[in-house]
């Protein structure tokens, strides 16, 4: 009895102990965060660098731009060789016409101003008859390509004309010309809404004298001027060196430099119609 006392008695005083020291807890690990990611840095241009642009297609000769002349004319230099270069399928206001200064300035905007470097896409002939070559001028930017052509027509510094048999595109450049004439744009300014004013009817008192008609006087320089009347400003001269009768106009390289003298046979015309109908061609620079 005594040994069964002290054994309940062993079994209380371990279960009171064991109430008092629970087991001390596990701490979870500490998260130790991964460095922050550092991405690369962003490209930035530099001002001599410009983008990329798309590539040029097949068949196109690359060109550096020297001198725009007028609205569908450039100087260009390719593969070590200065040209002439028309553009093909549009025609734009030649020297004396209204909007020739227009038409010149868009142009350079579009071949100096935005690229100095074009593409020339030939069609059917090479050369027109004064040697010129005859190209579709194209400039390329980071997403898209632009016919230079196409735009003067688009913003109504020329309009389309067909030269046959150079037509691959004058579908392209007929619809550029209608949209133009759609958005009131002919010739570098909108066209004018004519204002209808009425006449009032007058009743004779007596009966009208017969008027004798003034007859017209012949405008421009249909056998070239010995002076320039205004407006006229081709020069026709006659080489010192050949005896070739040479035309220039301005913004040709040898204009300014050009000095007519009448007593010589050299005149100055209005239009290079007359030029050409009184024998004279035009330079080629």
């Amino acid at each position: 009895m005594r040994k069964i006392l002290l054994l309940t008695l062993s079994l209380f005083l371990l279960t009171a102990c064991g109430s008092d020291t629970m087991p001390t807890a596990i701490p979870y690990p500490t998260y130790t965060t991964q460095p922050t990611y550092t991405p690369y840095p962003t490209y930035t241009l530099q001002p001599t660098e410009t983008p990329a642009s798309l590539p040029p297609r097949q068949g196109w000769q690359k060109a550096r731009v020297l001198h725009v002349d007028d609205g569908d004319t450039i100087e260009v230099a390719a593969n070590g060789q200065t040209h002439k270069v028309r553009y093909i399928g549009i025609d734009a206001p030649e020297v004396g016409e209204p909007c020739y200064t227009e038409a010149t300035q868009f142009n350079s905007y579009l071949v100096v101003s935005q690229a100095k470097v074009v593409y020339l896409e030939k069609d059917s002939s090479e050369v027109d008859l004064y040697g010129r070559l005859l190209r579709y001028v194209w400039v390329i930017g980071p997403d898209k390509y632009t016919m230079v052509n196409a735009e003067l027509v688009a913003m109504g510094y020329a309009i389309a004309k067909a030269y046959p048999p150079d037509t691959r595109y004058q579908p392209f450049l007929t619809q550029m010309q209608q949209q133009a004439q759609q958005a009131g744009l002919t010739l570098c300014r909108p066209t004018p809404t004519p204002t209808l004013t009425a006449i009032p009817t007058v009743t004779p008192t007596r009966k009208p004298q017969a008027v004798t008609a003034t007859p017209a006087i012949p405008a421009g320089c249909p056998q070239g001027c010995v002076t320039a009347p205004p407006g006229c400003v081709i020069k026709g001269n006659i080489s010192s060196s050949s005896g070739e009768r040479i035309y220039h106009i301005p913004g040709q390289r040898y204009y300014e430099q050009t000095k007519i003298e009448p007593d010589k046979g050299e005149r100055w015309f209005c239009t290079e119609e007359e030029a050409l109908a009184n024998g004279w061609r035009k330079s080629k620079q």
